[in-house]
């Protein structure tokens, strides 16, 4: 008898050996290979980029595509050879770019970009509400993109990963800016930022105990500088205060102290966390007129209208002028100063953001399960999901929530 076979021609399974077959089970969500376009930003001297050729190199080895587009990288000192060595794709077509699933970019989209998608996409960067026009938010609208602002995104702690990344380059570089102008190199005063053995230190005033006035306080008292720290809220001011680890000069916003305080200050940084279509200003420009010749203002949230009355919003390449004896710098792209610093610190948030939504199976799946990349949507399909841009432009918004649960 042979192996499996009876004589009579019936089959006999009495010495076969089944093997387990493998059972394919359909699962819930699906990893979908995305394409992802990273354009070149030129728009007010912008030169940051919002992944950086290591990124692009994660999210290609997990069967994404990268397509580039000439010179993207090249503000953050990063070369077309740099992202092609890890994987990108590098275009010289605007279109080609913009085509991708995703478009992530910092400076917010002009009206001439939008043009370029080809619709039904995701897409990614700053919002500025202050800035975008009614033309580009209906171009954006008929596209039916959905859209990510940059601002809004939150993490698992229900904090602003990315404008607490830049506030913290922004509170830095804001002490060695001052430094610079406070100095003969720029025209200033030449007095030194800090302090030395026998001559009284610089004043310098911050208004807002955030994150851009916690890194701006460590940067001035680590050069010898006195600080004093104004903010209406005393619970923050408390904390700030444990978290310097130092005894600061700290007050809530009352006039007369401010003003006694402005008029000894060599340095002011306002680092207020205006709310979008609500500009404040705490300092108004008779206080400006009242300090010191050669002072230095810098004003962190001129994106968001400005906290100082004398503060205009300028491009990072024309950020100074002067304005009653008194110097301003307001550019309201400031990280760009350390494009390759502020570029790794995007890169580090939008790699993982952007696997997520390639292994969840798309942006609206993403949107379902993560809270924190849902704040962030101001478009969905093409439909306004952002109640302040509805306001500023007579447009009724739709809730987000309710949208996303129709798919």
């Amino acid at each position: 008898m042979m192996n499996g076979k009876a004589k009579s021609g019936k089959v006999s399974f009495e010495n076969t050996v089944f093997m387990p077959k493998e059972e394919h089970l359909e699962t819930a969500v699906k990893n979908r290979r995305i394409s992802i376009g990273i354009p070149c930003d030129k728009k007010d001297d912008e030169k940051r980029v919002a992944l950086t050729p290591e990124a692009v190199c994660l999210l290609v080895e997990s069967d994404n595509e990268v397509i580039v587009q000439k010179g993207a990288g090249l503000g953050a000192n990063y070369t077309d050879k740099d992202y092609s060595e890890n994987g990108a794709v590098i275009s010289d077509s605007p279109a080609r770019v913009f085509s991708a699933d995703a478009v992530i970019k910092v400076a917010p989209f002009s009206e001439k970009e939008t043009e370029f998608l080809k619709g039904n996409q995701v897409i990614l960067s700053y919002l500025n509400v202050l800035k975008l026009s009614e033309e580009t938010l209906g171009k954006l609208i008929r596209k039916k993109v959905t859209a990510i602002a940059f601002e809004k995104i939150h993490d698992a702690n229900g904090e602003l990963p990315v404008v607490e990344s830049m506030s913290e380059i922004a509170g830095i570089t804001s002490l060695l800016i001052a430094s610079e102008y406070l100095s003969n190199m720029h025209g200033g005063k030449g007095v030194m930022l800090g302090g030395i053995t026998g001559v009284t230190p610089t004043e310098v005033v911050i208004l807002g105990a955030n994150t851009a006035g916690e890194y701006a306080a460590r940067a001035a008292i680590g050069l010898g500088s006195t600080v004093k720290i104004f903010d209406n809220s005393l619970p923050r001011l408390r904390k700030f205060q444990n978290l310097i680890g130092q005894r600061l000069q700290t007050s809530v916003f009352h006039p007369q102290v401010l003003k006694k305080a402005l008029k000894s200050a060599d340095v002011l940084i306002g680092a207020i966390e205006l709310e979008d279509l609500k500009p404040w200003y705490y300092i108004t420009e008779d206080m400006v007129r009242n300090m010191k010749k050669g002072a230095v203002i810098i004003d962190l949230s001129i994106d968001r209208g400005g906290c100082i009355e004398t503060t205009e919003c300028r491009a990072l390449k024309d950020p100074i002028y002067e304005k009653h004896g008194v110097i301003h710098f307001s550019a309201w792209n400031l990280p760009s100063r350390v494009a390759r610093t502020a570029s790794i610190a995007l890169s580090n948030i939008f790699t993982p953001l952007l696997q997520s939504m390639a292994d969840a199976g798309g942006i609206t799946q993403l949107l379902k399960y993560d809270q924190g990349v849902r704040n962030g949507a101001y478009l969905y399909n093409g439909m306004l999901t952002n109640e302040t841009l509805g306001q500023k432009f007579g447009i009724i918004s739709k809730d987000l929530d309710l949208l996303i649960s129709a798919f």
